[in-house]
């Protein structure tokens, strides 16, 4: 925690509380069809589009002092990239991005050196790129098409060349479509356009051997677009697709609760939507009931998958039962028949396996986690079970933004932590191992996105049982950077309450100013842990390091010798070599003799 400075640096503090945080240079509104010349900083430089529902672009950025890059994002949304690309190009390092928007408004482009650490020049062109038209041609059920993907071909926006065929189909209609070629490895997808952005629904690459082959069920009514294309995305050469009647729904075989069934996979049975071999189920669910499939076997990798009435898939699992087996839980809503998959997880594999469903009492309701209370728990045969483990579950009420710590310790097994929102099914929001550096222990570091009823599970890594007991704090208001002004020193101490980097080491944040060239000279010194001084810049609320040092001054001192490579704002970051390690340290800025 920052709880003393120089007197400098708190003149520093006042002079710089108006300052914005840093962020990509604004490069302003960008003209489609003209080349600009960008003076790229580290940072990137940020561009505006307006742009139109459906208009596709291409945006081309060379350099030869760099490895450009691009990102395009929806104005006020920059967290999620809604495409990006780093080398468009085969033969070199620059970048072209192709982007279709689904929805009219301003987005932004960014533009800048790959990892956003190097600057140089570059040109930068963007323009409006209808794409090769794809010419739907028309395919019907019984009928084999020859075609050739070449320059006449369709482009997606990730630049794949293909050849589109429009199939109607009504709802429940099951088709076997394969593309076969000697020219290259065919990838066929199945899908719908919608508001001219194309919504893939089900594909296959290697169905037969090199060959794609897929059984598609329509979902409702409709056209649905046939895309044949390469794996490579731009190879080109013959091919042949085909459409068929789908092979019939394999029978499914009964599926009682409670009791193990035995079967086997061999050439003889039922072939799968992607062309390998399955065993089908039918099992009856009613809703509010919880239920537990598992799949085991000594001769192959298994893999489980169960389908509602519409053979959409509503779960699937490759490893949860252990030993390469599989082990998945259900929660209807209503009264239904799902369908389950019982296959190898590879293709061209048999062998005997055994499938079993049992009903899951529901667990009980979670207790009340109290903070800065240690609470003694045992995990035991008769607690709730989600897979392959079994688990006690905490309840706590956290209001938005709150930063919370739950520390769980067992001498009797690897603790294990989960966090979720109070609902059915669970879904977890963060999880920790052995984030407390002590043996097999747990320390979960969670902040609240919204207020609301949260939900803790402590179990343990694998399916073990016995004691442990849980403790949950909390580590008070986010921790904002410091300053420190060039000459100053700092005393302070790192503790449990302090920012977490992602290994797990707590560190403190110290703003400074400097100028083009400036030498500057970083020592930390600390007598309880291993200390570690990183410099670097604020991007997009992410640090960026530039230059670090851990045992420069000693085996446990840190001392860094750094240049700013231009003049402006920077960040020095105080902290540990190792994870979760606290206490007091000393901090100097200077400039190098």
């Amino acid at each position: 925690m920052k709880n003393s400075l120089f007197l400098a640096c708190s003149l520093a503090a006042l002079s710089l509380a108006a300052s914005p945080s840093l962020a990509q240079v604004q490069g302003g509104p960008i003209t489609i069809g003209r080349s600009v010349s960008v003076a790229v900083p580290d940072e990137g430089v940020d561009y505006v589009l307006e742009l139109r529902a459906g208009q596709r672009i291409e945006s081309v950025m060379r350099s030869s002092d760099i490895d450009s890059y691009q990102e395009i994002y929806l104005e006020g949304a920059t967290d999620d990239a809604l495409a990006s690309n780093d080398d468009g190009f085969s033969d070199s390092v620059d970048s072209r991005l192709v982007f279709t928007p689904g929805e009219a408004g301003r987005y932004i482009l960014r533009v800048g050196a790959l990892g956003f650490q190097e600057s140089g020049q570059a040109t930068l062109e963007v323009n409006n790129a209808p794409a090769r038209e794809a010419r739907a041609n028309r395919i019907a059920i019984g009928r084999t098409v020859n075609g050739r993907l070449g320059s006449r071909s369709a482009e997606d926006d990730e630049g794949n060349s293909f050849d589109l065929y429009r199939l109607r189909l009504d709802r429940g209609d099951r088709v076997a479509i394969r593309l076969k070629s000697d020219d290259f490895d065919p990838y066929l997808s199945v899908g719908q356009s919608r508001n001219g952005v194309y919504q893939e629904l089900a594909s296959n690459d290697d169905g037969e051997d090199l060959n794609s082959y897929l059984v598609f069920t329509a979902p409702e009514t409709g056209e649905f677009d046939i895309r044949a294309r390469s794996l490579a995305g731009s190879a080109e050469g013959r091919y042949a697709v085909s459409v068929e009647n789908g092979p019939p729904r394999p029978v499914s075989l009964p599926l009682a609760i409670g009791e193990p069934v035995a079967g086997r996979i061999d050439d003889k049975s039922p072939q799968n939507m992607s062309g390998g071999r399955s065993v089908y189920y039918s099992l009856n669910v009613r809703a509010g009931e919880s239920y537990e499939v598992a799949l085991t076997s000594d001769d192959f990798d298994t893999y489980l998958e169960v389908f509602d009435a519409h053979d959409k898939s509503i779960a699937a699992d490759d490893d949860s039962g252990g030993d390469l087996n599989s082990r998945l839980q259900l929660h209807p809503e209503e009264d239904a028949v799902y369908t389950v998959e019982a296959r190898p997880l590879s293709s061209g594999v048999t062998g005997d396996f055994e499938i079993k469903v049992e009903t899951v009492a529901p667990p009980p309701p979670p207790s009340s986690l109290a903070f800065n209370t240690k609470v003694d728990g045992e995990i035991t045969d008769e607690d709730a079970s989600a897979g392959s483990f079994r688990y006690d579950a905490y309840t706590v009420s956290l209001t938005e933004g709150q930063r919370v710590q739950v520390v769980m310790r067992s001498a009797d097994f690897d603790s294990y932590l989960e966090i979720g929102r109070d609902a059915k099914p669970f879904e977890t929001l963060a999880e920790d191992d052995d984030g407390l550096g002590q043996g097999l222990n747990a320390r979960l570091l969670f902040e609240a996105p919204e207020t609301g009823d949260y939900v803790i599970r402590a179990r343990p890594f694998g399916d073990d049982r016995g004691a442990y007991d849980i403790e949950l704090s909390d580590r008070g208001p986010d921790p904002k950077p410091g300053s420190v002004l060039v000459g100053s020193t700092i005393r302070s101490s790192l503790s449990d309450r302090d920012n977490t980097a992602d290994g797990g080491a707590f560190f403190d944040d110290y703003v400074f100013q400097a100028k083009a060239d400036e030498k500057l000279r970083f020592i930390m010194a600390a007598q309880g842990f291993d200390a570690l001084v990183r410099v670097g810049q604020i991007r997009n609320g992410e640090f960026r390091e530039l230059a670090s040092d851990d045992d420069g001054l000693s085996d446990t001192h840190a001392r860094l010798n750094w240049t700013a490579p231009r003049e402006g704002e920077y960040v020095v970051r105080a902290t540990s070599f190792a994870p979760n390690s606290t206490g007091e340290y000393i901090l100097t800025v200077e400039r190098q003799p």
